[in-house]
């Protein structure tokens, strides 16, 4: 009776006390902190795992990923990640805009925090520099703001005649008036008009539409936006819906079918992120991982898309696309 009492005292912390009964180290913890939702950042977060796998973590193996969704309430975000730090993860990925950068790092300045952020990460307080980061934080600049220009000339390049070009935005984003003022030089050098369209929440998208065809625009631009990309299939539909030929900024839109894109790819930034988290967890320090910018630039067509709303695309403009959908 005394030996069964003395074994049950033990419990399970009297066990690994024993003597010959090695401990298994933790396994490591990733919080994965997002602004949208699972449903339409599936694939993006898939993109992350396989970053992981690239540099030898699986989940549910050797590492475990706390995902933490926002819904697109983003208020709800510093409680987010203020759960992921009493969570004591070993680093943060802060993804679906630079909202969620902002709250990791307002949460912790230990955790390592890994973002895609926008156009500029250092003018917008996440680092100190690409190059060398500094503090806990490190990631993915995804820049956008500048190819917008570009993506005036491909929609006039699709439809020659238009004059009037409606710019779909986040009045709730930062860097929102820039970018304002970036497309208005573009659309003006170009003798165009530019009629903003700016919302707030998901409500105001169907009424930015009318909008934009009340005062006959004949095209539309959509800026990248966390809100945009949650939002991608009801924006995509709004567009064939109201007959607006729209360039996008992610490959995602145009797959949704939407009509065409030119911008980096975000998938490749979430792979990204997740290479560096591989080499967080081997010891390596966010201070001393530059902030990576894309390379490489995309012009998506769909061919399908554009034969519903009666678009013949130009040779040209085929001949340049780095994927055409049918």
């Amino acid at each position: 009776m005394r030996r069964r009492q003395f074994i049950a005292g033990l419990g399970s912390a009297g066990l690994f006390a024993l003597p010959g009964l090695a401990q298994q180290p933790a396994v490591p913890v990733i919080g994965f902190l997002n602004s949208g939702s699972l449903d339409r950042y599936q694939s993006f977060l898939a993109a992350f795992r396989q970053g992981l796998k690239d540099g030898g973590y699986v989940d549910g193996q050797n590492v475990v990923i706390e995902t933490r969704w926002a819904e697109g309430r983003y208020a709800r975000l510093p409680d987010l990640a203020a759960d992921l730090v009493r969570r004591r993860v070993s680093l943060i990925a802060a993804t679906g805009g630079s909202t969620s950068a902002h709250a990791a790092k307002a949460s912790t300045s230990t955790i390592p925090v890994l973002f895609i952020g926008g156009d500029d990460p250092v003018g917008d307080g996440l680092v100190s520099s690409l190059s060398r980061p500094g503090g806990n934080l490190t990631g993915v600049g995804v820049n956008t703001s500048e190819l917008m220009p570009k993506r005036v000339q491909l929609l006039l390049e699709l439809i020659p005649g238009a004059t009037k070009i409606a710019l779909l935005q986040n009045q709730e984003f930062v860097g929102a008036n820039a970018g304002l003022r970036q497309v208005d030089a573009a659309t003006r050098a170009l003798g165009r008009q530019l009629i903003p369209l700016k919302v707030g929440s998901p409500s105001d998208l169907e009424a930015a539409f009318e909008t934009a065809v009340q005062q006959q625009a004949d095209a539309l631009l959509v800026t990248s936006n966390s809100l945009f990309t949650n939002r991608r299939f009801e924006i995509v539909a709004l567009a064939a819906r109201y007959g607006l030929p729209t360039a996008y900024p992610w490959r995602e839109f145009v797959e949704a079918g939407g009509l065409m894109s030119y911008g980096p790819s975000v998938a490749w930034a979430y792979r990204q992120i997740g290479q560096y988290a591989s080499q967080i967890l081997k010891g390596a320090k966010p201070a001393d991982l530059p902030v990576m910018l894309p390379y490489n630039y995309d012009l998506i067509i769909n061919l399908k898309t554009a034969k519903a709303l009666d678009l013949t695309i130009p040779e040209t403009l085929l001949a340049t696309a780095d994927e055409v959908i049918q």
